[in-house]
């Protein structure tokens, strides 16, 4: 008979299937049906840099990929960096990839070449590595600096793709889109210290009252 603690954890692990699974199955979708209906002029939506139809490139880009090569090179990274920041909270997938795609998206927007189009799923990558790898800085907890050296160990040579080595790789993509990880991690250590200090604050406030109503009773 199953455990209430253990129904909980395969409830929460299908929330993290379902989430995952269902933005690599939407990714997959957009390149077959460009592929098969657009002949891959899906991809001029992308982001051009300094141009105003290039700007909704940043909410589509993630969204777009040169190829299936292309997309099967983003899944496996996408999953797992993805469900190790599911393990932590749900809703940290959300903001993260918020933060990196729209961080990422400006920062190419602003500083990549006049005649590029920018497209892929690696910036926002690249920020839930940015921000797996520094939230044990932030939040100098045990889990989560343990986690980031996981993640430093495994994945730390993903850290060369935020420099120009290679020719037609978005490398601004990845250097934004790891800075606006960072940021996110940031904000989440920030909202928890937040939380930590209201309660501390809270427990600290009934502690003197308790104490002087027992003083007054003796």
């Amino acid at each position: 008979m199953s455990t209430p603690q253990g129904k909980s954890i395969t409830r929460e692990l299908k929330v993290h299937a379902a989430l995952l699974g269902g933005f690599i199955a939407l990714l997959w979708a957009i390149e077959i049906v460009d592929f098969v209906v657009f002949h891959g002029s899906l991809d001029r939506l992308g982001i051009r840099p300094r141009t105003v139809p290039g700007l909704v490139g940043i909410a589509l880009a993630p969204l777009l990929h040169g190829g299936f090569a292309h997309l099967i090179a983003n899944t496996v990274p996408f999953l797992a960096l993805g469900w190790l920041i599911l393990l932590r909270k749900t809703s940290d997938l959300f903001l993260v990839t918020f933060v990196a795609a729209l961080v990422g998206g400006l920062g190419v927007w602003l500083t990549g070449s006049a005649t590029s189009v920018h497209i892929g799923a690696s910036g926002v990558i690249f920020g839930y590595f940015g921000f797996l790898l520094l939230r044990g800085w932030f939040e100098r907890s045990a889990l989560s600096i343990a986690l980031s050296a996981v993640v430093g160990l495994l994945y730390g040579g993903m850290i060369w793709g935020v420099l120009p080595t290679r020719l037609g790789i978005s490398w601004e993509g990845h250097l934004f889109g790891f800075l606006g990880g960072v940021l996110a991690a940031r904000l989440v250590a920030g909202r928890l210290r937040g939380r930590a200090e209201a309660s501390r604050a809270l427990s600290g406030d009934r502690t003197p009252r308790g104490a002087l109503a027992g003083r007054r009773a003796r």
